[in-house]
């Protein structure tokens, strides 16, 4: 074939595509309109928890009749790190990809090029991109090279978080048996003595709960790289600074916080840990909290919606409440996570995508305040009524979704069953008032939660010099943590916590500690323009 027959053939393709969707797309038209013929997209979730089907429910039926859409998910069945390295390392990705936004796969992917720019496929085959997504979260997360390849779920920008900062509760609780904890006289748990003390009375008062012993104190599961229960969530309770000075502070080091790591590690000594915490999954720890056998949890409150109604429906007074935690020794509020402008998971769309302009207008769609509206509520007259101008669920919807989550989103759907484009901050536009049990965990934080938006992903990833080396101190802690609380002393505590911090000089901290502040001051100056 002779160049020029190549040029004209490429040239009548290209200009069929611009005619099918450049030019008959508009800013303000939504893409998805143009073409709802029945397509399905694989879309890989990485979280093995996640067992969501669509099609099976009201909301998923709407969505595919409105769009033409259909979603395959598809979810790890073990390590998700490993499914991860392998989906990256054959170089074939399903059509959609959502994982937290933290995960050194985000930038495997985008250096490998196996994930497409955002804005690229919007200029190409949908403008409304542009109109529907967030310009601050676009600026957050471009890339060195100008584009931006993942969109945030849970995100909110300074200005989300200064508009609705009295709405928006912290997800970070420190909880216990209502019925256990009251009946040990509600004791004050934010010191190390008060600590001890409630968990010694909890288990000589309720040493089995239904046959199966008692689990005085719950975490979230340990990880190859620590536990965010005695990281990021004691911190914040501690109300450990971030930063001093404009410096950032190695929370790590700080005396408060090893204290109560202390106080953990004296709590397995007095058989007060059980064996349980340290390799329980969530499937296991789900069941747990379901037959209550958890005295007290550092835990995030929305993750156990389910379980919560469950032992609410069976005993009001069974139920997880809220109360203060660990404090620090000047018994300083809490300083809890909102959301973040880095959100919880980023949607990435890959290179193998099965048809490029439908994916970028079912995404579209999705973050749109339609897709929102429609992923929340469901169907109107089905699910959700107009009342006085705003939607509201029907009551049998509604006394579902407030006694059984998991009939609910079987049946329904909807509440953001799909969350991983959920818009936190839009959906207080619809969503119903909380109701007990929920709604005192939720109370609790109000007023205690800060943004940290400045520190969202400044820790190096991928295989540079300082994400190696971040890499290896993350695991170096994820095997010294539960040591650290499994030692017979506090000297052997001591002596392990010091061989941590020679090994991770030894590794290159300076290298990741210098990328670091970089990155926090590089934030400080993109959360500005994207403030203007």
């Amino acid at each position: 074939m002779t160049a020029g027959c190549s040029s004209k053939t490429d040239e009548t393709a290209s200009s069929k595509e611009k005619k099918g969707n450049k030019t008959t797309a508009s800013t303000d038209e939504p893409g998805w309109k143009q073409d709802k013929s029945p397509i399905t997209f694989d879309w890989y979730v990485n979280f093995s928890w996640f067992t969501g089907k669509w099609g099976d429910d009201a909301v998923s039926k709407y969505v595919t009749d409105k769009t033409g859409v259909s979603v395959n998910f598809i979810s790890p069945a073990g390590n998700e790190a490993e499914k991860m390295n392998t989906m990256i390392a054959s170089g074939q990705l399903p059509d959609f990809i959502t994982l937290g936004w933290w995960e050194d796969a985000v930038k495997k992917m985008i250096e490998g090029k196996l994930v497409l720019p955002l804005n690229e496929l919007a200029d190409q085959y949908d403008p409304y991109f542009v109109k529907v997504s967030d310009p601050t979260k676009i600026e957050w997360y471009k890339q060195e090279d100008g584009n931006t390849y993942g969109y945030p779920n849970a995100s909110s920008s300074p200005k989300d978080f200064e508009k609705y900062k009295d709405l928006k509760p912290s997800n970070q609780t420190f909880l216990v048996r209502k019925d256990m904890y009251e009946a040990i006289g509600s004791p004050d748990m934010s010191t190390p003595e008060g600590f001890l003390k409630a968990l010694e009375a909890a288990k000589e008062k309720y040493p089995t709960v239904n046959g199966a012993p008692l689990i005085p104190f719950g975490l979230n599961e340990f990880t190859d790289v620590g536990n965010t229960s005695l990281e990021g969530y004691l911190q914040n309770f501690l109300a450990i600074p971030m930063e001093k000075d404009g410096k950032l502070y190695d929370r790590t080091k700080d005396p408060e916080y090893l204290r109560w790591l202390k106080t953990f590690r004296l709590a397995n000594e007095k058989g007060l840990l059980a064996k349980d915490i340290f390799i329980d999954k969530r499937p296991q720890m789900e069941e747990k909290i379901s037959q209550g056998r958890y005295f007290a949890m550092l835990y995030q409150r929305s993750d156990l919606a389910a379980q919560e109604q469950a032992l609410y429906a069976k005993d009001p007074n069974s139920v997880y409440i809220a109360v203060d935690g660990p404090k620090n020794s000047s018994g300083d509020e809490p300083t809890l996570a909102g959301d973040g402008i880095s959100g919880w998971t980023v949607t990435l769309i890959s290179k193998n995508v099965k048809d490029k302009a439908r994916a970028i207008k079912f995404l579209s769609y999705l973050i749109s305040e339609e897709g929102q509206k429609d992923l929340y509520m469901g169907k109107e007259g089905l699910t959700y009524d107009m009342v006085n101008g705003k939607p509201e669920f029907k009551p049998e919807v509604l006394d579902l979704l407030n006694k059984d989550r998991a009939a609910f989103d079987q049946k329904y759907g909807a509440s953001f069953k799909y969350w991983m484009l959920m818009d936190t901050n839009m959906s207080l536009n619809w969503a119903p008032p909380t109701a007990e049990p929920a709604k005192q965990m939720e109370d609790w934080t109000k007023g205690k939660t800060v943004s940290f938006a400045a520190f969202d992903g400044i820790s190096p990833t991928g295989t540079s010099t300082e994400g190696i080396a971040a890499s290896k101190i993350a695991q170096l802690w994820g095997k010294t943590l539960p040591k650290l609380l499994l030692a017979k002393s506090d000297k052997e505590f001591d002596s392990m916590f010091k061989e941590f911090l020679k090994k991770r000089d030894s590794y290159g901290l300076d290298k990741v500690e210098k990328y670091q502040q970089e990155m926090y001051e590089a934030n400080k100056k993109k959360l500005e323009v994207g403030s203007k």
